[in-house]
């Protein structure tokens, strides 16, 4: 029963790896609940500080912020943040997003622009790294959460170089977390801001139609707060990231524990197969012995 035992072998090691797949399942729908949890308290800041400095560049129309520059073709570099997951085994997340990027960036370099990229995430480090993008900063090894300490540093190496003309246009690339089943890769225009990103409803006008005192000036209250928008725009994709990679691990892992018990299903006819047709091949050896003797 050599091949018998092989079978149970095999049976054995992947009712083993059913148990990892199935504890990898239990641990991201644990997680997969706390992203969300973080994800959901991210938006409303977001969308209050996007209100508040809509309101304030309105309120003083006679400064434009270098974030709102016109674009003039001058420089030939776009940038793009990348925000990716730092591990895998997170079905396809990644790879579409990455797949996504690589379309943006064939289009940015047919119009003959070069492109650098800062990346979040120890993936997408990985693939800028392999197709030669060049790349301004990163950060990794982010964890379970975002930090928005850690981010600051590399969203400004790329803030810096707009500012400074080197850069025409910024995108940022992630994953928008829709539900537990479904998440979709984003490639949007951060910079330059444009009056569709700061355009207020008529009930927004009419709740922060105020007169400013600035301290210490337009410009520097205004460019802050610019800033300040554009990081938690970054802070948000990479929580609407994280939320999207548990719920997109918890579902790959509990596909993995499905297919693993129909493997043990397959296996386990197999072997008893196997050894139905060795126990009958011993009767009829034993019959047949019989039979001669008896003759």
């Amino acid at each position: 029963m050599a091949v018998g035992k092989e079978i149970r072998g095999k049976i054995k090691s992947v009712e083993n790896t059913r148990k990892i797949t199935k504890a990898m399942e239990m641990v991201a729908a644990s997680k997969m609940r706390k992203a969300q949890e973080r994800m959901r308290a991210a938006r409303p800041y977001a969308e209050k500080i996007r209100n508040i400095t809509a309101n304030l560049a309105r309120a003083n129309p006679e400064y434009r912020s270098p974030y709102m520059r016109k674009v003039d073709g001058s420089a030939k570099d776009v940038g793009f943040i990348v925000v990716t997951t730092d591990k895998g085994l997170c079905g396809g997340l990644n790879t579409n997003i990455l797949r996504a990027l690589t379309q943006k960036m064939r289009e940015v370099q047919g119009a003959g622009r070069q492109v650098s990229a800062v990346a979040i995430g120890n993936k997408g480090l990985a693939f800028l790294n392999r197709i030669g993008v060049p790349v301004v900063s990163h950060v990794t090894h982010l964890g379970d959460r975002p930090q928005i300490d850690k981010l600051i540093g590399p969203v400004k190496a790329m803030l810096d170089l707009f500012v400074e003309g080197k850069l025409d246009a910024v995108h940022l690339c992630y994953t928008d977390f829709i539900n537990t089943m479904k998440q979709e890769p984003r490639v949007q225009q951060l910079l330059p801001l444009t009056a569709e990103h700061l355009e207020l409803s008529a009930a927004e006008k009419a709740k922060y139609a105020w007169d400013y005192i600035y301290e210490p000036d337009a410009p520097a209250v205004i460019n802050e707060l610019m800033t300040r928008y554009i990081e938690g725009l970054v802070y948000e994709a990479v929580a609407e990231n994280m939320a999207s990679e548990q719920s997109a691990r918890m579902v790959a892992m509990k596909a993995a524990t499905d297919n693993a018990g129909n493997l043990i299903n397959e296996l386990r006819l197999i072997y008893n197969k196997t050894r139905q047709a060795a126990i009958t091949k011993e009767l009829s050896e034993i019959v047949g012995g019989a039979a001669a003797i008896s003759g």
